[in-house]
């Protein structure tokens, strides 16, 4: 078992001892969506590190859009409790880049591409090839191409 996985079910254990509704609650569901993962395609596997953030990622991105359709549904409560699973969920998570820092990453990823030839608005997908590897897992894609178009446009 990996040590992410492993910390998920010792967290759950701890939050069942202490009737931690919300986080035992988030964390069965966390680690359901792992083993969903693990099992799927032709053979099972143990994921990485690596895929179980991104699954805690997935898992946390889906309660944030659950929060605003809550609170655009008039459900304050339900919307409260969405955002704290997703914060709950966030401290698995590395710690996200601020603007700045996506800002210098993208902005060297725009002088590497015009180095190799690629200019204008044309030169989105070979920016975006560069930057991914560097912001993956703390910068949300949407986040990544909005900058990426700012500094080419």
């Amino acid at each position: 078992m990996t040590s992410l996985k492993s910390k998920l079910h010792e967290d759950l254990t701890v939050a069942i001892k202490a009737r931690d509704e919300l986080r035992s609650a988030t964390l069965r569901l966390t680690l359901s969506a792992v083993t969903k993962e693990e099992v799927s395609g032709r053979t099972a596997r143990e994921l990485s590190d690596d895929e179980v953030r991104k699954v805690i990622a997935r898992e946390a991105k889906k309660r944030r859009e659950a929060a605003d359709a809550f609170a655009k549904g008039g459900r304050a409560a339900q919307a409260e409790r969405e955002l704290a699973e997703g914060e709950l969920l966030a401290g698995y998570l590395p710690k996200p880049l601020t603007d700045d820092e996506l800002e210098s990453i993208v902005a060297e990823a725009v002088a590497e591409a015009k180095a190799g030839g690629a200019e204008g608005r044309s030169a989105m997908g070979a920016v975006m090839k560069i930057v991914t590897p560097r912001v993956d897992g703390r910068a949300e894609g949407g986040r990544v191409a909005g900058a990426v178009k700012r500094l080419l446009g």
